[in-house]
């Protein structure tokens, strides 16, 4: 009922019989439980309806909430969202720790959940591999992470919560398809945008993660300069060649804060220096090389370019759209539309709350009180 609400708004007892396959006197059972709980909330009669009509209910923005966490090289974020899909509280932090990222948990749930607004769980969206019990990090090449001591950490610092821990790329991917730039695609492949390049794989509006979970760990394919070293100890990786600090290495600038605010300078510093534009016509080319593998394995739809990619856009979107015409092997392949993303570096932590929703709208959890 809950997913129901949310994927097509508010709607009467008997449109959510139909939307659900329930019985209409189940659904007023089941709505009068939420209303007890203040998920939902009916509202005014719709005008203009024929016979009596019907009050439709939606769901409270006002109750329950999810939390949002990212850990990154460069940054910790986190995000609050309600029941109904809005964001109550967005916030990035320059400072790559566990213990930062802990202090930054600890202040949002201090500030923004509590006895009448209740955490239903927490994720945390991290950059590397993670097993299938969403709990234990298998592998984080640029990250000194490894097993379930986050997600530890984090259960005793919100005790009697889910906590789960999750990939970055498939957090911000699942974000982008149901908030930013993929809304409404059927088929959608994000890329993350740091110092490491991850991808998360979307159809139909779930994330795909293959057969043990690690589906998208894109940067490591062999594409680029060959002799490139990666943070994983190989050299020729594709985050090697396109990378936020391989590509600053090239343009000679300085990581500042943020990927977002970094890329932001390289763009300015493009607008007059043709020398940062031939570098960026470089990376947009690896960039192309490397959709393009992954447009004849995955024919996504819509291809999201997440963290730095987005505010340099077509410096590095157009010559990556060239070299994307230029390598599909037939003309019948249907090009991918390559899109900046729309929500910035928030995507993951924003993806990470969604997600933790994610039992309660599979009727896997029940909501909290």
């Amino acid at each position: 009922m809950l997913r129901a609400l949310r994927r097509h708004g508010p709607a009467t007892r008997a449109e959510l019989a139909k939307h659900t396959g329930l019985a209409k006197a189940t659904v007023g059972v089941i709505v009068a439980d939420l209303e007890a709980k203040g998920a939902v909330a009916e509202e005014d009669a719709r005008s203009g309806a024929r016979g009596r009509p019907g009050r439709p209910v939606g769901l409270r923005g006002d109750r329950f909430v999810a939390l949002g966490l990212e850990l990154n090289v460069d940054y910790v974020s986190a995000v609050v969202v309600d029941l109904a899909g809005d964001v109550l509280h967005s916030e990035v932090r320059p400072a790559p720790t566990g213990a930062a990222l802990l202090d930054l948990a600890r202040d949002v749930v201090r500030r923004h959940t509590g006895l009448e607004r209740p955490t239903v769980g927490a994720t945390l969206a991290v950059p590397a591999l993670v097993r299938g019990d969403d709990r234990t990090v298998a592998w984080a090449p640029n990250l000194a992470v490894e097993g379930a001591g986050l997600a530890d950490a984090l259960g005793r610092l919100l005790p009697g919560l889910r906590v789960q821990v999750s990939n970055d790329a498939n957090c911000a991917a699942y974000a982008e398809s149901h908030h930013g730039a993929a809304r409404g695609a059927a088929h959608a492949l994000y890329l993350t945008g740091t110092v490491g390049i991850g991808a998360g794989i979307v159809q139909d509006g779930e994330v795909m993660r293959g057969g043990a979970g690690f589906a998208g760990e894109v940067g490591h394919m062999p594409v680029g300069d060959s002799t490139a070293p990666c943070g994983c100890g190989r050299r020729g990786c594709w985050e090697a060649s396109i990378g936020l600090h391989a590509m600053l290495a090239a343009v000679g600038m300085p990581e500042l804060d943020t990927p977002l605010r970094t890329a932001e300078s390289v763009a300015a510093r493009a607008r007059t220096d043709a020398g940062v534009r031939a570098v960026l016509e470089r990376v947009g080319r690896d960039v192309g090389l490397g959709i393009a593998m992954l447009s004849s394995v995955l024919d996504p739809e819509v291809v999201v370019m997440g963290g730095y990619f987005a505010p340099l856009g077509d410096l590095v979107l157009e010559p990556a759209r060239r070299t994307l015409d230029e390598r599909l092997a037939s003309e019948v392949q249907v090009r991918p539309d390559l899109r900046p993303s729309t929500l910035g570096i928030r995507a993951a932590a924003l993806g990470a709350a969604e997600q933790s929703f994610d039992a309660v709208f599979a009727g896997d959890a029940e909501l909290p009180g």
